[in-house]
């Protein structure tokens, strides 16, 4: 039974993609006209050359003083069709080509736009390099299928449908005989190509795997090296690369039994017609054919000739139309994976409340959230920031700090309560306004591979080089910026280019130009040395003078002279004040902020030693 549901579900996703694939079509319906024009006439012209074949040996069988004339005459009206159905194929290719090409541009910018409007949460639950496969090789594979079986499907239908009307046309009982034969080389495709999407919607579904794996040990190549984990990496990468070879076999023996399987049934067809057609030439007598009651035109040789190369013609497509079912199996089932992407709901931009002038006062409201239902992390928060109060987030690691970040980023949902801003809803904000209310500097740098100037003013599009040097300089940067190659035209490229602490401060310097009225650092100087943090505390301080700023910091040193610290265990707020009023409480942030001096007192007494 449930082999049964399997196989319709199957059925029913490969029509479904089957169907999405077409409305994509839509936009270019001259492209597919053209083809389906061009197919009929492609046809058309070379259905020409039996017919012409079948006169020319009528003709030498019978009067040989008209075989001059009809030798010329077959010759003449061949290489015209063979002229005419060159040029028809050619048109056809090109229309095929375009339409393709066009089409598997859309669907790709389709879902690389639909990855910049998904929810955090759904790059963050996915293997980057699975995703990858579906915008790049999944696409590549559709665009492959279709280049391959659209022009092929177009004139095989074509050709079955000519080949047809025309054996009726010529003799019919004989037509009757090969109509009926025929459904034993569709059964035969269809008993394969069942088998095929399922096999091709493993196998991509594992290659993203695999990508995916690849993507990882590369990122973390010097972990991998440092741990000398290299052999366990290899087994892994080996392990789902003999799961792909397994499932890919079977997918390709399907695929290439499709075939030869069809074209055995093909040649039993045409050795039909032969046998029949034979028999039919040796019953005519004086042009009549009589079988019974039925009297029939006679049927000459040269007919037999042009009926078994019509016969071949009409079979020939079911082969080349099964290979083509394959294909677009593959197609689809890699389409299939790319339309879950798009299928992604897009992130709740909405809001109509314009915040003119932001002063940064920030209450979060009984907030709730947690990544997974079974595990509870942030219950009933409450917290107030003053505006132009610099907040600092402290706890030990897996507290919640990052988290309580992403909620006010926006970057998830809140499972229940409300943040507010200047005493507006969050969710009242249009997002893109709301996001841009904050300037962010994390740990970990996003750098692009453009020119330095260009990564500054990422968040500052109309930004000014001179408003670029301004910021680089108060970011501390300037000075090595200037030591490039290039200097600010310099082409950033990996991770090589410039150190950890230099992308750090780039970083700072975008966050700087871009000027917003409030900031997050969640430990934006975990990188630099203690030289250059000391200066760019200096710059943070000038540039958190009347922004509501909140701060993640493990050392604690860093935000001594914060208005507020939200000291944070198991998702909760635990104690909230100034660092002087906690340190009275002799609480928690008592113990850590002992805990992590007395570390440094044994560190330094161990230097000294």
């Amino acid at each position: 039974m449930s082999k049964r549901i399997a196989k319709k579900g199957t059925k029913g996703a490969g029509r479904g993609v089957a169907k999405r694939l077409l409305a994509c079509v839509r936009p270019y319906k001259g492209y597919a006209a053209g083809a389906f024009v061009c197919s009929i006439l492609y046809v058309a012209f070379t259905l020409i050359g039996p017919v012409l074949y079948g006169f020319a040996i009528d003709d030498m069988i019978g009067e040989g003083q008209v075989l001059f004339r009809s030798v010329f005459r077959m010759t003449g009206g061949f290489a015209l069709s063979v002229l005419l159905a060159g040029l028809s194929q050619k048109i056809l290719n090109n229309c095929v080509n375009a339409l393709c090409y066009k089409l598997v541009r859309d669907v790709r910018r389709r879902a690389f736009a639909r990855l910049t409007e998904v929810p955090v949460a759904y790059v963050d639950g996915h293997p980057q390099g699975d995703v990858m496969t579906r915008v790049v090789n999944d696409v590549d594979t559709v665009s492959d299928g279709l280049l391959q079986g659209v022009a092929q499907l177009f004139t095989g239908v074509m050709t079955i449908l000519a080949t047809l009307v025309v054996m009726f046309v010529i003799n019919y009982l004989i037509a009757l005989v090969v109509v009926v034969l025929t459904p034993l080389s569709l059964f035969v495709a269809a008993f394969i190509t069942k088998r095929t999407y399922k096999s091709f919607s493993s196998q991509a579904r594992v290659q993203g795997k695999l990508t995916a794996h690849a993507k990882e040990m590369l990122a973390g190549q010097k972990t991998v090296l440092l741990f000398d984990r290299e052999a366990e990496s290899c087994r892994r990468f080996e392990e789902i690369d003999a799961d792909l070879y397994k499932i890919g076999w079977r997918a390709q023996f399907y695929s290439a039994l499709t075939n030869p399987s069809t074209r055995v049934v093909n040649a039993v067809i045409t050795a039909f017609v032969g046998v029949l057609g034979a028999l039919f030439c040796i019953w005519s007598e004086g042009g009549v054919l009589t079988l019974g009651p039925l009297t029939l035109g006679g049927f000459s040789v040269g007919m037999l000739s042009v009926f078994i190369s019509y016969a071949n013609q009409y079979t020939k497509p079911f082969n080349e139309v099964s290979n083509v079912v394959t294909q677009m199996q593959n197609a689809f089932a890699s389409a299939a994976r790319v339309f879950e992407v798009i299928d992604q709901p897009a992130e709740e931009r909405g809001g109509s409340r314009h915040l003119a002038r932001v002063r940064g006062e920030v209450r979060i409201e009984d907030a709730s959230f947690s990544y997974s239902k079974e595990k509870p992390l942030i219950e009933h928060l409450n917290v107030h920031a003053k505006a132009g109060s610099k907040v600092a987030i402290v706890g030990p690691t897996g507290c919640g700090k990052t988290t309580l970040i992403n909620l006010l980023m926006r970057f998830y949902d809140l499972d229940g309560g409300n943040i507010y801003i200047d005493g507006v809803n969050a969710k009242d904000i249009p997002l893109d306004e709301y996001r841009k209310l904050f300037g962010m500097v994390l740990q970990e740098s996003f750098l692009c591979n453009e020119t330095v100037a260009w990564n500054i003013a990422y968040g500052n599009e109309h930004a000014t080089r001179a408003q670029i040097e301004a910021a680089a300089k108060a970011a501390y940067c300037d000075f090595f910026i200037r030591n490039m190659a290039e200097g600010y035209d310099t082409v950033l490229s990996g991770n090589s280019s410039v150190s950890q602490g230099e992308r750090q401060l780039l970083c700072i310097a975008r966050v700087m130009l871009a000027d917003p009225p409030m900031l997050i650092l969640d430990e934006a100087t975990s990188n630099i040395d203690t030289m250059t943090e000391l200066r760019i505390q200096k710059a943070f301080k000038k540039i958190m003078q009347g922004r509501t700023s909140f701060i993640v910091a493990h050392r604690l040193s860093t935000i001594l002279d914060a208005d507020l610290i939200l000291v944070m265990r198991d998702g909760a707020v635990i104690e909230q004040g100034t660092h002087a009023q906690l340190m009275k409480k002799r609480g928690f942030y008592y113990d850590l902020y002992n805990a992590q001096f007395a570390r440094g007192a044994h560190a330094h007494e161990e230097e000294k030693d």
